[in-house]
């Protein structure tokens, strides 16, 4: 009798879960993958991805949940990533569309050389800038969030840079290709890698130095591979930034439940930009304070010298403007909004 209760409990139960059907299915959880190529380790994975994808989960109320993937874990190179979460391999990545070099030509405009103020601002001023002036920018993908890093730094391993002509003759790593231009426009020899090959190039004479902002040099080992460092007095500007995308997958977005939208949502846009950008600058000084050793020398460029690098910038923000308009583009217009964009930002 009492296995014919237990049976007759087990066929209840399980009816019950039958009528229950799709709302009981509703509520497994969203499971999405997240792959960038930054270090485990790395102050950006911790304080930028990880923290977003806590506080996603969190608002979630758990219905998402991340796999994370740093160091490129699923597979492929750094200039992959984009295509993962195009194609749907992935669901969601954090990579640098200048990876890529002239597939996003009127992102380079926030690249070009003394262009950004600060990260929080220049940031805010990107996504507003893509959403106003470049809609079809990122058309394969869902936008979750636009920003760049704090002021590009000089790093190199037997001879401080000072000035313009110090740079002559060296082989320098740049991050993206108007950055490569100006340094081969400064009579450096420019090389174009992803972040990750850095320390191979350091360690085995590839390079003889990089330009990296300050927050990436302990994840990189820059500041134990190289001696002496360039940075920019702020009142000369800054030398460079390099533009990142947050994208998600177009399908895997619109699949999501309206609820769960919702939460993507509210975690993205300008606001979530502009919180990239500033805590990947706020990272900053703990890099910095990596390389205040004995054996590093850190110098910074006055404004005066900075005078010599933006003589040569110009010249650049002229070739992009024309690139520009070869595309079809109003180059100048695009020059002259990215500008009033990031002055509009800045506090």
């Amino acid at each position: 009798m009492a296995i014919r209760r237990s049976v007759f409990k087990s066929l209840l139960a399980a009816g019950a879960a039958l009528a229950l059907g799709a709302p009981a299915m509703a509520q497994q959880p969203v499971v999405l993958k997240f792959h960038t190529f930054m270090a485990p380790q790395s102050a950006v994975f911790l304080d930028m991805h990880v923290a977003w994808m806590d506080k996603v989960e969190k608002e979630s109320n758990g219905r998402i949940k991340f796999e994370r993937y740093p160091a490129m874990q699923l597979g492929g190179t750094p200039r992959d990533l984009y295509d993962q979460a195009k194609d749907g391999v992935v669901d969601i990545v954090w990579t640098l569309p200048a990876n890529t070099p002239g597939r996003f030509p009127r992102t380079e405009v926030f690249e070009l050389p003394f262009m950004m103020s600060n990260a929080e601002a220049t940031s805010r001023a990107f996504w507003e800038y893509i959403n106003t002036m470049a809609k079809d920018e990122y058309k394969d993908v869902h936008l979750i969030a636009l920003n760049v890093h704090g002021p590009g730094v000089i790093h190199t391993k037997d001879k401080q840079v000072k000035t313009v002509d110090d740079i002559k003759g060296l082989k320098l790593r740049g991050p993206t290709r108007f950055v490569t231009k100006l340094l081969g426009s400064l009579g450096a020899t420019p090389v174009g890698m992803p972040l990750p090959q850095i320390p191979d190039s350091l360690s085995k004479g590839v390079i003889d130095g990089a330009v990296i902002p300050w927050e990436v040099v302990p994840s990189v080992r820059v500041n134990e591979l190289t001696r002496f460092h360039a940075e920019f007095d702020p009142k000369g500007g800054a030398l460079y930034t390099t533009t990142f995308v947050t994208a998600m997958n177009k399908a895997k977005y619109d699949s999501l439940p309206a609820d769960l939208k919702k939460v993507i949502d509210a975690n993205s846009g300008i606001e979530t930009s502009a919180w990239l950008g500033k805590v990947q600058q706020s990272n900053d000084p703990k890099g910095r304070k990596t390389a205040e050793t004995p054996r590093n020398t850190i110098f910074t460029v006055t404004p005066e010298a900075a005078a010599g690098f933006k003589k040569t910038a110009v010249a650049l923000d002229e070739e992009w403007v024309r690139e520009m308009n070869a595309k079809g583009f109003k180059g100048q217009e695009l020059l002259d909004g990215a500008r009033a964009l990031i002055k509009k930002h800045t506090k």
